[in-house]
This record gives structure tokens, C-alpha cells and sequence, in this order.
């Protein structure tokens, strides 16, 4: 089973790993450990490059999926140029063969990927806490994606008053500065000592036996934490570090559920 890095330290995007299996159909590698993260929980998978060090200067390949099955796949596809700078192996170039099982191999993450999706991941928690808190609405799902996100609540429908009151104390939680941590619990204890409807555990799979808790701080020291999420996802190591964010819209998904668009200020300003 790879090692999954990310879990204990979400802000590496450099470092090295073995290869344990190469996959065909389409090219795929199994290391030893990874920094790469894995399409769940409503984030994307990262992207980034893999690199034999010692190899000849076209044995770059591109991660262009990472998937979690028996343990976690990377896709990859051969990358053209000395440094790797364009997509493809130039037109009549034979592409690398993919590094053998027990290869030494160099890995990179592409860092502003990674940065957005943790930003929009932790703007999700706030979200979600804020809604639970405020309008009683518990979030039953979510997607991200580098640039934009959505939230689904139970609850009947927004105003436009609701979405302006959102946008208004979600920064107001971003600008506090509030510290994100995360750490490992078993299922039984969590289950049994914190508070479902804000860890969210009934969303994961039962086979999930170990969680990660990640935690929002609450105003102060001697407060609660503002939000405890059972969650794998990569974080901000603190709210400032979102950044402004802009309630997009909002829509009726079913009976008695609402779905909540959002940015980050600079992606809505670049449109």
C-alpha cells in the first residue's frame, strides 16, 4: 500500500519514491509513497511530472490522473523537451519505457493546482460550518475545482438577503486568521465522542476505519474548534490564506436542497 505523504504534510510538492508496479491500459505507476493527491471527497486529483534522476533527459513522464484503487495509481504520459516544458514527445521521438519496479524516481506536484484546491477546500469547511451554525443546514455534498466550487445543504431555498449575509460572515471567518490543523482518530472513537453532523463520518465508506479529523480554531484558545471534519483533503494551514471569497449563486437541487456556488475573489476577477 503506497504511503500516502500527503496525509501528515499537505504542503510538500517535491520528493522521491520507488516504483513498486507499472500498470498498462492506460500507463499507470504505483509508488512506494506519494505526495500526489487522489480524485475524493469532492477534490480533484493533483497533477505534476515524474523524472528518472540518473535517466536519459526524456525520461519525464506527466501525471495526468491519480486515482485511488487497491492503493493509489498515478496515470502518466510521456513529456517532450529537456526540461519537460511542452506536453507530448516531439513528432518521430520513440517514447521512454516506463521506469521498472524498483526505479529511484523524482516527483513534483504542480504547486498552483494544489495551492487552489487546498484554498477551495478549506472555504468548503468554513461553508459548511457556517451553514450548519447559522441556517441549521447540513451540507450532503460538494465539488471543487481549481478555479470555482459548490456546496449542497439541506435546506428549502436561499434569499438573495441569506447568499449576502454568506459572502459577508464567510470573510469575516477567512479575514480572523483562524489556525487549520488535522490529526488521526479511529471511527469508534469518533463516532462515539464528536459531533456527526459536523465530522460528517456517515458520508464515508464503513471500510474507512482510521480518520483524519481536520480541525478550524474557534475565535480564541479556550474555544471549540469552529469546524471538526472528518477529511483526507489537502488545507490551508490557516483562513488568511484563502483569501476574499465570492458567493456566485445558488440553486434548488431537490426537495429541500440548495446548492451554493462560490470563488475566490482573484479567479472571479480574472474572468
Amino acid at each position: 500500500m503506497t504511503e500516502r505523504l500527503y496525509l501528515a504534510d499537505d504542503t510538500v510538492t517535491a520528493f522521491e519514491a520507488t516504483v513498486e508496479r507499472v500498470l498498462s491500459d492506460p500507463d499507470r505507476l504505483v509508488l512506494d509513497r506519494t505526495h500526489f493527491y487522489p480524485t475524493g471527497g469532492g477534490q480533484p486529483h493533483d497533477t505534476g511530472t515524474v523524472r528518472v534522476p540518473d535517466g536519459e533527459a526524456n525520461a519525464r513522464w506527466r501525471v495526468v490522473d491519480v486515482e485511488m484503487a487497491d492503493t493509489v495509481h498515478h496515470e502518466v504520459e510521456p513529456v517532450g523537451g529537456e526540461n519537460g516544458e511542452n506536453d507530448g514527445v516531439a513528432d518521430g521521438a520513440e517514447s521512454p519505457p516506463l521506469p521498472e519496479p524498483g526505479t529511484e524516481v523524482a516527483c513534483e506536484v504542480d504547486a498552483d493546482r494544489r495551492a487552489a484546491h487546498s484554498r477551495y477546500h478549506t472555504a468548503q469547511h468554513l461553508l459548511s460550518a457556517l451553514l450548519l451554525d447559522e441556517f441549521g443546514a447540513r451540507t450532503t455534498g460538494n465539488q471543487l475545482y481549481d478555479d470555482r466550487a459548490r456546496l449542497d445543504a439541506e435546506y428549502d431555498r436561499f434569499a438573495d438577503d441569506d447568499l449576502e449575509r454568506i459572502e459577508s460572515r464567510l470573510n469575516e471567518l477567512v479575514a480572523d486568521g483562524r489556525p487549520v490543523s488535522s490529526y488521526t482518530m479511529d471511527r469508534e472513537t469518533a463516532e462515539a465522542t464528536l459531533d456527526t453532523d459536523r465530522t460528517r463520518i456517515d458520508l464515508l465508506p464503513d471500510s474507512i476505519e482510521e480518520l483524519r479529523i481536520v480541525e478550524i480554531a474557534g475565535a480564541d484558545d479556550a474555544d471549540e474548534p469552529y469546524d471538526r471534519t472528518a477529511c483526507a483533503g489537502t488545507h490551508v494551514a490557516n483562513t488568511a490564506d484563502i483569501g476574499e471569497v465570492v458567493v456566485t449563486g445558488r440553486e434548488t437541487k431537490g426537495p429541500e436542497e440548495e446548492r451554493v456556488r462560490f470563488a475566490l475573489a482573484d479567479h472571479v476577477d480574472a474572468d
